[in-house]
């Protein structure tokens, strides 16, 4: 996301003023997170680079017989690999960089794990949009060129989006011109010759194709991932700003889920189903403990029925946690997702749970049953706290023996110093946690706190109790839920209406050729009625009259009259172009529609369920610069674009593979060899 948006001739030697780029958009802001995402951008181009150079060597390992050869070879690769392996660290440590995205006035929360977005390389329009229009639609494309530079404006402005709605609407404005760009020029049966390339999140491996899904999946994606930038900046100190994150964090989720829907092969593994199911987990996740904080913001009261529904609020937040630790730990998706994220997942997980269990104790230990409580209310509430009471005890027994209530409580606290420790060993493991020092000065400050209240009840004469506290039921007043936001759906102006209404003028519809009738009256008539909304349709047409005879045909669509361009106007504003024809006449243009499903298919298409062949290492294969001139070799099809029920096809890349073990005994991810693998999921 590092390129400038600067129109055709512009220097950037001067002064860039207000508001000269677009709403939602400024490429030249120089703050922490532009920054991680030029190391990003620099990062990939590093990785393709050494991925073409292992593509070349293993080619040379495959043609060479010759021992000397091969062993030099096989040398320059392990150096590539050790290579490659050091740019994945570097990008793993770009993903695990939380803190740039903290808001700045965090002092003492929990800090949060935002996505980062998806780096692209530049698309050029121009050309392939001008041919397409002068072919299919027998129009001038150089007539239409600022509608192509508003395009290309628009796309380059969504690589450096605003961390605020401005950037979000920016994103899903392009999104919707997607759909519209889908229409008009994305045909079924041909390629356009445009190339998508997108670079994984996590891996930095580039995907390349010519299939427009991809660029409509990534901009989800980069969508899904600026709302949980903006959940993470949120001022969580605030009520406003826990509901700001709230919803950030569920309209992430949101957007998550409607592009795992949406496009269920996609080509990035970043995008698979089952990242995808991880990430929308984690928003949640994250959307629940914003919920938490949001409940004891105002402050805790010391009070039994208080204490135990804080307690129950906070077993949830672990809950989610663990399913999001539990889904990071699967492969193929712990060889690719952070160390750090699994780590903080874990961490969170104990951390939470072991707050479930001090409340508990303070409302046990703190609070006796006194006559003028509400014993069936506390025994209600008692009983909903576990599946099964405490070594078989009813919960009013547990409330009117102050020793059991005692006792119980100890066995809390002993579990909440258990999860503290683990949390702080977790901690420790992890180098970027051990960044993180308000994360430390919080774990450190639960567990002297859970010590404290562990030692007022600790009596020397007490013999060790081995009793194990059970585990508390988790239960909340608001669960966090997917919100799909407006924004996917957002309405947009087609930048070529000009073309005429979509539901006609279409890149699945075939045209004929314009062609000029010279209309005539005879007897005051034309010959022909009118039909149908924009454009208008030639019905009744006379086979007798002049314009029949000058090639007029029924069914076919009027687009001009004289110098006036008719697509867009109705039978009754046509009409009144036409009723001041007098006996010299006046030219009209027409064009008829061909039968579609005539239409030969391309020699050198290659399809799987009639979508386009995926070249998922295109971008190792030859630069820019000559990107058309050089021939690319086949390659087995990577995985088909499409909604639900497509077919999967093989794979043409593999990723990055390993185990986080921790980091002293941490193995090498292993590039496997990218031609004959097979389909990741």
């Amino acid at each position: 996301m590092t390129d400038t948006l600067m129109p055709n001739g512009c220097k950037t030697n001067g002064p860039v003023e207000s508001g000269y780029f677009k709403k939602g958009c400024n490429p030249f802001a120089q703050t922490g997170r532009s920054k991680l995402q030029n190391k990003r951008a620099l990062l990939n181009q590093q990785i393709i680079k050494q991925m073409r150079i292992r593509a070349g060597a293993e080619n040379l390992l495959k043609a060479t017989s010759n021992n000397k050869v091969r062993e030099q070879v096989m040398l320059e690769l392990s150096y590539v690999n050790s290579d490659l392996q050091l740019l994945t660290e570097q990008l793993e440590g770009l993903n695990s960089s939380v803190e740039v995205y903290q808001d700045v006035q965090e002092t003492s929360s929990i800090p949060l794990i935002p996505l980062g977005l998806k780096e692209t390389k530049d698309v050029d329009f121009s050309v392939a949009l001008k041919d397409y229009i002068l072919e299919h639609y027998s129009e001038d494309g150089s007539n239409f060129q600022d509608e192509i530079d508003d395009l290309m404006d628009l796309r380059q402005a969504c690589r450096t989006p605003s961390r605020n709605p401005s950037g979000i609407d920016l994103l899903a404005n392009y999104f919707s011109q997607l759909s519209f760009l889908e229409s008009r020029f994305f045909s079924p049966t041909r390629q356009l010759g445009i190339f998508f390339t997108w670079y994984d999140s996590f891996t930095g491996v580039p995907v390349c194709q010519q299939n427009i899904s991809l660029e409509k999946a990534s901009m989800l994606f980069n969508m899904a991932a600026l709302y949980s930038q903006i959940g993470t900046r949120a001022n969580r100190q605030t009520q406003a700003g826990l509901e700001d994150a709230i919803a950030a964090f569920q309209k992430s989720a949101g957007v998550l889920h409607y592009l795992k829907e949406t496009f269920t092969h996609t080509p990035s593994y970043d995008m698979s189903p089952a990242m995808l199911s991880m990430l929308i987990r984690l928003m949640l996740a994250q959307a629940q403990e914003c919920l938490f904080e949001q409940i004891t913001l105002p402050g805790i009261r010391n009070e039994f029925f208080s204490l135990l529904r804080i307690a129950q609020e906070a077993v949830k937040v672990g809950e989610t946690y663990s399913e999001v630790h539990q889904s990071m730990i699967q492969t193929p998706i712990k060889n690719n997702v952070p160390f750090f994220w699994t780590t903080m997942s874990e961490l969170k997980t104990n951390h939470y749970n072991s707050l479930a269990h001090y409340f508990v104790s303070t409302a046990l230990l703190d609070h006796q049953l006194t006559p003028s409580d509400d014993e069936d209310k506390q025994e209600k509430a008692l009983s909903q706290l576990y599946d099964t009471m405490p070594e078989g005890r009813s919960p009013l027994d547990i409330l009117k023996d102050k020793e059991e209530r005692r006792r119980i409580g100890k066995a809390h606290l002993q579990r909440s110093l258990m999860g503290h420790e683990e949390a702080i060993r977790t901690h420790s493991r992890c180098r970027h946690l051990q960044k993180l020092d308000i994360l430390n000065d919080i774990l450190q400050a639960g567990l002297k706190r859970s010590l404290t209240k562990f030692e007022q009840n600790d009596k020397e004469e007490e013999f060790t109790d081995y009793m194990l506290a059970p585990d508390i039921i988790s239960k909340t007043e608001k669960k966090a839920e997917m919100e799909i936001p407006a924004a996917t759906k957002v309405k947009v102006k087609d930048l070529f209406q000009r073309l005429g209404p979509l539901s006609v003028f279409s890149a699945k519809q075939r045209w004929s050729a314009p062609r000029t009738i010279r209309l005539r009256l005879q007897d005051r008539d034309l010959g022909f009625t009118l039909k149908g909304d924009a454009p208008v349709q030639i019905q009744s047409l006379d086979p007798l009259c002049p314009a029949a005879a000058e090639g007029l045909k029924e069914g076919d669509y009027l687009v001009a009259v004289g110098d006036t361009e008719c697509k867009w106007l109705g039978v009754s504003d046509v009409m009144k172009l036409l009723k001041d024809v007098d006996e010299e006449g006046v030219n009209i243009r027409v064009v008829s529609m061909l039968d579609s499903s005539s239409q030969p298919m391309p020699t050198k298409s290659a399809t799987y369920g009639g979508l386009p062949k995926t070249y998922s290492m295109i971008c190792l294969a030859h630069d820019e610069d000559d990107k058309k001139s050089r021939k690319v070799a086949k390659k087995p099809s990577f995985l088909s674009w499409g909604l639900k029920n497509k077919q999967k096809s093989g794979s043409t890349l593999s990723l990055p593979n390993a185990d986080y073990n921790g980091l002293g005994n941490r193995p090498c991810p292993t590039y496997r060899n990218s031609y004959n693998e097979s389909a990741l999921y």
